[in-house]
C-alpha cells in the first residue's frame, strides 16, 4: 500500500530559510572582490579617452573577449592617436572604419598573455625566462586565405621554413623597444630612428608609437596606452610584393616557391565562406635560409620573441645589371644549375635581425658579412617577421666573386664544380685567402676517362679496354687531380712567364716554364699544358689552358695529373739521364737492402706519404766514401756498390735514409724551413733531423754536425709520386 509523505508547512519554511542563507554565504565567499580591477573593456570605458578604440572593439566583435575572461596585453591607442590616424587616412572619424579594419587594429594590438613593461623584454624560452632578450610578441591577428598578384588560386602563407603545420594560424608579431632590451643588445636611439625617423625613442615604444601610460592593470590583463594606431605590419614577402621597385627580385624568389593543396584549410575555408575553391599553402624550398611569408621564427615556438629575419633586396635596375654579367655563360637562371639561384637569393638573407649599428659584422645565411654598407640602403622597414632593406647594390656572394666562381658559373665546368663542392669549395670561397686555380673542363676530365654517374651517384674511371671502375678509387684519383689544380692557401701566381715550382693544395708540386705547366704525370707522359688566358677574382687568379703533346708522347686528357710510378723509378730515370749528378746514389740504392726492384720502391717509404730525396753528386759521394760513411776505397773514394759485408750494407742504409726527408716535401721556394725528420731512426728508434734554410731558388741543408750542403737548382725540383728529388753539392752526416 502506497503512503503519502506529509511535510508540515513550518518545516518547509525552515528549509527555505536555511537554503537562502547557504546561497548568500556561497556568493559572498566567491564574489568578485571590490578592489579587483575591471576587465580591459571596462577600464577603457572608465578612462574616457578611448572612445574610438572602444568603437573599433565593438565593430570587430571583441567586446565580449575584452570585457570578460582572458589574459592579454593590449597596446591601446588613445583618442589622440585615432585623430592622427583619421588625418593620415583622410577620413572623418571612427564611423568610416569598417569591421575588417577594426578587427585588424584591435587584434594586432592584442598580445597573448599579460605583461608589464619590465616583463616584455623577457624571452620566454623553452629553457625558462631569459631577461632583456625580447622585442616582439605574438598578436591575435593573422592573415588567412589570400590571393597574390599573378595568381587566381586561394593561398595561405607557410608557417614554417620549408613546410606547413596544420593548426598554426601563422599569427603576426608586433615589435616594441624597451630600454632593457636596447641596452642589453647595445642598441641606441639611432638604431630605432633608422626605421622610424619621424618618431622619438622614449625607452618604451611599440613600433613607431610611444607608450604614454604603462602597466594599467585589468582583471583580464594589462593595458599599455600608446599615442599612435599601429596596424598590422606586412611580412617580408607582403612588403616585397607591394613595392614594384623590387619586382624582379620577387619574381626570382617566386621560382623557389610551390603551391601545395591542403585539405584541412580547404574544408575550413569552404565552411566559413561557402566557396568551392581549394586552398593552397605557398611553400618555399627548404634550401632557402627562411620562408619570407613565415611569421614564425626558426623553431615555430617562442623564439620569434627575440629573433627575426633580414632580407636585403636590390632594386630592379641594380639586379638586372648584376645578373646579366653573372649569368653571361648561361643566359638566365632558368638555364643555370638551380644552386646558382639558391645561392643568389640566400646571399641576401640573414636569419638574424641586422640592426644598423651591427650591420658590417652581421653574417648572412652563407656566413658572409655584407658587401654593401648602410650607405647603400635606400629603403628600410621593420616588418612583422623581420627587417627589410632595399639597396642600390647587390650583395656579392663569395661563390660569385672568388676563384670558385669561374667553374661554378660556366657550363663547360660542371664536373669540376661537382668535385670542388665535395672537396675544396669552403676553402676557396674565402675572400681573404689567395689561391691560384687551373681550370678542368668537362671535356678534359672525360678525355682522361673520368665521369660522374648520376644513376650511381659516384665518380667513374673507364680506362681503354678495362671495365668501368665506380669505386672510391676512381673518386680519389679524380680528387687528387683536382687538388693538383689548386695551389696552397695564400698563393696567387699571377705570372707564368718565368720558371718556378709551386706547391699545390694536396702537397704535391707543379712546375711552370714560360707558360708551360707540368705536374708529375705530365712529365712522365711527356706532355704539358699551355696557358691560354687568365681571369682575376677577389681571391686569386684562374688560368685556362690547353694540352700540347709532342710527337710520340701520351695525352693526360689536358689535366695536371699525377704519376703512378714510384720514387725509385724516377731516381733510376734521373741516373740514366744524368749519371754525374745521380748515378752513384742510384747504384748504392739498387744494391741496398732497402731497394724493392719489383715495384721500383724504397723500403720504408709508405704509399701516400710525402718525401724529399736529397741526392749528393758523384763527387760528393766520393767524399763520403773517403769519410767512411759509405763502403769503398777510403784512400781514393772509389765506391763499392755491391758489398756483401753486413756492416757495409748497414752503412749504405743509414746514408741513404738520412738523405730522405720523411713525410715532407721541401723545395727552394722560401716557404718551409727548420728541422725536418729523416727516414733514418737513431739507436733509440727516434728520428734524426736535417735543418733546412730556405730562400727562393736557394736552399741550404745542415746535418747533425752543422755541415752544409746546397741544392743544385738546375738539377733539382724533379717531381715524383708525392715526392721531390733534389741534387745537392755535398753529403750529409748523421750523428748515430
Amino acid at each position: 500500500m502506497n503512503r503519502i509523505l506529509r511535510i508540515p508547512p513550518v518545516f518547509l519554511l525552515l528549509l527555505l530559510f536555511l537554503t537562502g542563507c547557504v546561497k548568500k554565504e556561497f556568493e559572498a565567499y566567491y564574489a568578485r572582490p571590490d578592489n579587483l580591477a575591471q576587465p580591459i573593456y571596462q577600464q577603457l570605458e572608465a578612462r574616457k579617452n578611448f572612445t574610438s578604440l572602444l568603437a573599433c572593439i565593438d565593430k570587430a566583435g571583441y567586446k565580449e573577449i575584452l570585457g570578460n575572461a582572458g589574459y592579454w596585453t593590449f597596446f591601446a591607442p588613445n583618442d589622440a592617436a585615432f585623430q592622427k590616424y583619421f588625418t593620415e587616412k583622410g577620413i572623418s572619424g571612427v564611423a568610416a572604419i569598417d569591421s575588417v579594419t577594426s578587427r585588424k587594429i584591435v587584434s594586432y594590438s592584442l598580445v597573448y598573455n599579460a605583461f608589464r613593461k619590465e616583463q616584455l623584454s623577457s624571452y620566454q624560452s623553452t629553457a625558462g625566462v631569459i631577461p632583456n632578450q625580447a622585442y616582439k610578441r605574438k598578436t591575435a591577428y593573422y592573415d588567412f586565405v589570400q590571393t597574390e598578384s599573378g595568381e587566381t588560386r586561394k593561398i595561405v602563407a607557410s608557417n614554417r621554413n620549408g613546410f606547413y603545420v596544420n593548426g598554426d594560424n601563422n599569427n603576426k608579431y608586433i615589435p616594441y623597444f624597451t630600454k632593457n632590451f636596447m641596452d642589453y643588445k647595445g642598441l641606441t636611439a639611432s638604431d630605432y630612428n633608422f626605421f622610424y625617423p619621424n618618431s622619438t625613442y622614449s625607452g618604451f615604444n611599440v613600433a613607431d608609437a610611444n607608450v604614454v601610460n604603462a602597466d594599467i592593470v585589468a582583471e583580464n590583463g594589462m593595458i599599455q596606452e600608446i599615442d599612435k594606431v599601429v596596424t598590422p605590419l606586412p611580412s617580408i614577402e607582403q612588403y616585397l610584393a607591394s613595392n614594384p621597385n623590387y619586382n624582379d627580385f620577387r619574381l626570382l624568389l617566386k621560382k623557389l616557391s610551390s603551391y601545395i593543396s591542403n585539405a584541412d584549410l580547404t574544408h575550413r575555408y569552404q565552411v566559413l565562406t561557402g566557396s568551392t575553391d581549394s586552398v593552397f599553402v605557398k611553400l618555399y624550398i627548404s634550401a632557402l635560409a627562411f620562408s619570407p611569408n613565415n611569421e614564425n621564427y626558426l623553431s615555430g615556438g617562442t623564439d620569434a620573441q627575440t629573433g627575426g629575419y633580414t632580407l636585403m633586396v636590390p632594386t630592379n635596375a641594380e639586379l638586372n645589371i648584376y645578373t646579366k654579367n653573372l649569368l653571361s655563360n648561361f643566359g638566365s637562371f632558368d638555364a643555370a644549375p638551380p644552386e646558382i639561384l639558391n645561392d643568389f637569393i640566400n646571399s641576401h638573407m640573414w636569419t638574424t635581425p641586422v640592426w644598423p649599428n651591427r650591420f658590417a659584422n652581421s653574417v648572412n645565411f652563407q656566413s658572409e658579412v655584407p658587401t654593401i654598407t648602410t650607405g647603400n640602403i635606400t629603403d628600410k622597414k621593420l616588418l612583422s617577421n623581420g627587417i627589410f632593406y632595399g639597396t642600390n647594390k647587390v650583395q656579392e656572394a663569395n661563390v660569385f666573386r672568388t676563384v670558385y666562381s669561374k667553374p661554378y658559373l660556366d657550363p663547360r665546368y660542371l664536373l669540376m664544380t661537382k668535385a670542388l663542392n665535395a672537396e675544396l669549395k669552403y676553402s676557396i670561397i674565402n675572400p681573404n685567402v689567395k689561391y691560384t686555380m687551373f681550370m678542368m673542363p668537362d671535356a678534359s676530365i672525360r678525355a682522361a676517362y673520368y665521369d660522374f654517374s648520376t644513376q650511381r651517384n659516384a665518380w667513374s674511371y673507364t680506362a681503354p679496354g678495362v671495365a668501368t671502375d665506380y669505386t672510391t678509387n676512381a673518386r680519389d684519383r679524380l680528387y687528387r687531380i683536382l687538388q693538383t689544380s689548386v695551389t696552397q692557401p695564400n698563393t696567387d701566381l699571377t705570372d707564368l712567364s718565368g720558371q718556378g715550382i709551386i706547391e699545390m693544395y694536396n702537397g704535391e708540386y707543379m712546375k711552370y716554364d714560360a707558360n708551360k705547366l707540368y705536374a708529375s704525370g705530365n712529365i712522365d707522359n711527356g706532355n704539358y699544358l699551355v696557358r691560354d688566358s687568365a681571369k682575376t677574382t677577389i681571391n686569386g687568379t684562374v688560368y685556362y689552358t690547353h694540352e700540347e703533346i709532342p710527337t710520340g708522347k701520351t695525352s693526360t686528357g689536358g689535366l695536371l695529373t699525377f704519376t703512378t710510378n714510384g720514387i725509385g723509378f724516377h731516381i733510376n730515370a734521373l741516373a740514366l739521364a744524368d749519371p754525374t749528378s745521380f748515378g752513384f746514389f742510384n747504384s748504392y740504392l739498387i744494391a741496398s737492402p732497402i731497394w724493392d726492384n719489383t715495384n721500383k720502391a724504397i723500403v720504408g717509404t709508405v704509399s701516400g706519404n710525402f718525401y724529399t730525396i736529397l741526392i749528393p753528386t758523384n763527387a760528393a759521394i766520393v767524399e763520403a766514401v773517403k769519410a767512411g760513411l759509405l763502403p769503398g776505397v777510403k784512400a781514393t773514394g772509389v765506391p763499392t756498390f755491391n758489398s756483401t759485408v753486413p756492416a757495409d750494407r748497414d752503412l749504405v742504409v743509414r746514408f741513404l735514409t738520412y738523405h730522405i726527408l720523411n713525410k715532407n716535401t721541401v723545395v727552394p721556394d722560401g716557404k718551409k724551413e727548420g728541422a725536418f725528420a729523416t727516414l733514418l731512426p737513431n739507436s733509440a728508434g727516434d728520428p734524426t733531423f736535417i735543418t733546412v734554410i730556405n730562400q727562393l731558388n736557394n736552399m741550404e741543408l745542415r746535418d747533425a754536425f752543422n755541415k752544409s750542403a746546397k741544392i743544385i737548382l738546375s738539377k733539382s725540383n724533379n717531381l715524383s709520386n708525392r715526392a721531390v728529388i733534389h741534387s745537392i753539392d755535398n753529403y750529409l752526416k748523421y750523428n748515430y
